[in-house]
């Protein structure tokens, strides 16, 4: 008997995985990744999930389904959580995807790691119901780990799995789990929540902004929002200013033909990325903010040299950084 695993990498999708292998069930491990995993290298795998098949000793497969991913966020059915995380939508889609791949594959189930009443969103009676009926999987997932809470599933009912020998965990307290772990030797789990940066209030916050004044919005955009300090300059106009050397080379990555970039000419500084559309206005503004972030905050004036992101010929400008009081006033957060 075969089932699919979903495999965040996290303590409780590890630990339900570890429940049904001790039942003697064939399992593969499927990873959902996406543009918001904090547990991710260059796009390419979750470190997370990696390191529990690791453990685990099961295959893994990996799927980047971030372009598909984005028109979630814009546009959830069921709405947000307490940030922007769409966690019912994002379960029923994420249900579907591990449903095509059941069916070719040959499994017959799919195993998760919910735990009842753990998210106040996508873990109560309601929604779980409400996401196997939207994914068209009733009856047809296992969550041992909060199993003698909730109605018997298809592969207790058929014998498949023992009922006796899943677990009766649920709420929001984290210690049966961690006990679980000891009794397994599972040391490592380096991303117990999940590892999703909508759950994040401070890129909640900077998400939520970029919806409201760009609803065409492209991964590019997201990845910016991951870096720098972010400034809202006008309804279509925004600033990304780098902290550090790593930051200011990323956004000279992820800069497109149409962005403005800004530096100092002669003093160490920031690296500024200004997205939209324009005018010497808020060039100007951009490169006082870009300014009052350098060695340079306390001059009185200072050169900043700007140019298109794709075009060599820079251009000066002096400007008179901009004071605490005004940043503040700009400063999505």
């Amino acid at each position: 008997m075969k089932a699919i695993a979903l495999l965040s990498g996290g303590l409780d999708s590890t630990l339900a995985a570890k429940v049904v292998l001790d039942l003697g069930i064939e399992l593969e491990a499927l990873n959902f990744l996406t543009v918001f995993c904090t547990c991710t290298t260059r796009g390419e795998t979750c470190l997370a999930s990696q390191k529990a098949v690791d453990v685990l000793g099961i295959p893994l497969k990996v799927f980047n389904v971030s372009e598909e991913y984005l028109n979630i966020v814009k546009h959830p059915e069921h709405g947000y959580g307490s940030n922007m995380n769409p966690c019912v939508d994002c379960r029923i889609f994420m249900l579907k995807k591990a449903k095509a791949y059941m069916e070719e594959t040959g499994a017959s189930f799919i195993v998760t790691g919910e735990v009842l009443g753990q998210r106040p969103m996508s873990q109560r009676r309601d929604s779980m119901r409400l996401i196997e009926k939207e994914a068209g999987r009733e009856g047809c997932i296992l969550r041992p780990l909060s199993a003698k809470f909730l109605p018997a599933s298809i592969p207790e009912k058929e014998g498949w799995v023992d009922r006796e020998k899943l677990l009766k965990i649920q709420g929001s307290s984290r210690k049966p789990q961690m006990q679980l772990a000891d009794q397994y030797g599972i040391r490592d789990y380096p991303c117990p929540a999940g590892g999703c940066l909508l759950t994040d209030p401070g890129f909640s916050r900077r998400m939520r902004d970029l919806i409201r004044h760009d609803s065409d919005f492209t991964l590019n955009d997201v990845h910016l929002l991951k870096m720098g300090r972010h400034f809202r300059l006008s309804q279509k106009l925004k600033l990304v200013v780098g902290r550090n050397k790593e930051e200011n080379q990323k956004i000279q990555t992820f800069s497109g033909e149409k962005d403005i970039l800004l530096r100092l000419s002669r003093i160490p500084g920031p690296l500024s990325l200004l997205r939209g559309k324009a005018g010497e206005g808020e060039i100007e503004k951009a490169a006082a903010i870009t300014a009052r972030y350098s060695k340079a905050k306390d001059m009185k004036r200072v050169e900043v040299l700007y140019r298109k992101a794709k075009v060599d010929r820079e251009r000066p400008l002096s400007v008179s950084p901009l004071s605490e009081r005004e940043i503040e006033a700009l400063m999505i957060n």
